[in-house]
């Protein structure tokens, strides 16, 4: 399941060191598994970090200094063996750093430190970026965590609904079929903040949140419980599932970022909710899983 794992009196996660990828989230005493299986027959990752890039670049690729800078969607880092830096029964950090074959693909030097805490009932999960270079950094960082619903992946999505900290209509952006963010949005209004999880909502493929319209996402089961609380100080966040599989998870993604615009013609350093580091400059943020 995991080259690692956490535990307290509560709940006990597992890690593997590819990806530094959150696998398995476990209720101790009841048994009862939070995090998606990862069957590659509807998607075969659980939790990976989005690094250094959050959705695609316009033609797969960026401009920095002239060059082109090719690279697929969500980044490399997900797929990239990470080191054990250090572990606790309750806290583990886990880094990658830049070599010769990112820099094919990305051309800044760089430290990505990811680490998992718990407390209670509560994973926290960090991000640390560092700029080891001697150039201005340019990045997106994003997490991408699936959770089993219906719970034990069993049965289907009615009944089951989101909750957000916001009393007013959600406005998402619609992503075209190209992977590029367009100019189209829809709005979603919200009954007593809860939005219905329907197997049509995500038709158009993920709902894309921007500007920090929300920081508090549950999901309730149809008696109305929230069984999983994400809470984030992302600016955007995305709601996906498979669309038209009637897969049986969902996942809540905060966002340090997203996909170019359609339409977008710049470099790197132009990018939209792109962040930026100096040389030397150190970058931090994290989320919140409550279960």
């Amino acid at each position: 399941m995991g080259d690692y794992e956490l535990h307290n009196e509560e709940i006990a996660v597992c890690i593997a060191l590819l990806g530094a990828e959150l696998k398995s989230l476990k209720d101790i005493h009841s048994g009862r598994e939070y995090m998606w299986s990862g069957d590659p027959a509807f998607w075969k990752r659980v939790s990976p970090v989005l690094f250094p890039l959050v959705g695609n670049y316009r033609n797969k690729q960026a401009v920095y200094e002239g060059k082109a800078y090719p690279l697929s969607q969500h980044g490399f880092a997900r797929d990239r063996e990470f080191t054990l830096v250090s572990q606790t029964d309750e806290e583990a950090w886990f880094a990658l750093e830049s070599d010769e074959t990112t820099r094919e693909c990305y051309p800044f030097d760089f430290r990505l430190e990811l680490g998992y805490r718990l407390s209670g009932r509560e994973v926290e999960v960090l991000w640390r970026v560092k700029n080891t270079g001697k150039e201005t950094m340019y990045f997106s960082i994003g997490g991408h965590p699936a959770f089993a619903c219906p719970l034990n992946e069993e049965g289907n999505k009615e009944g089951y609904s989101f909750w957000f900290d916001s009393g007013e209509p959600l406005e998402t952006r619609i992503i075209g079929p190209d992977g590029l963010a367009t100019d189209d949005h829809e709005e979603y209004f919200l009954d007593e903040g809860t939005l219905p999880i329907t197997e049509e909502l995500f038709d158009q493929d993920a709902l894309v949140v921007e500007g920090g319209q929300a920081h508090e996402v549950r999901l309730l089961d149809p008696s109305g419980d929230a069984f999983v609380t994400m809470q984030f100080d992302a600016p955007l966040f995305g709601l996906w599932s498979p669309p038209g599989k009637k897969a049986p998870f969902i996942c809540i993604e905060p966002w340090y970022g997203r996909c170019d615009h359609k339409d977008f013609r710049g470099t790197i350093e132009e990018r939209e909710w792109g962040n930026m580091l100096e040389e030397g400059g150190e970058f931090n943020a994290s989320y919140h899983i409550i279960v």
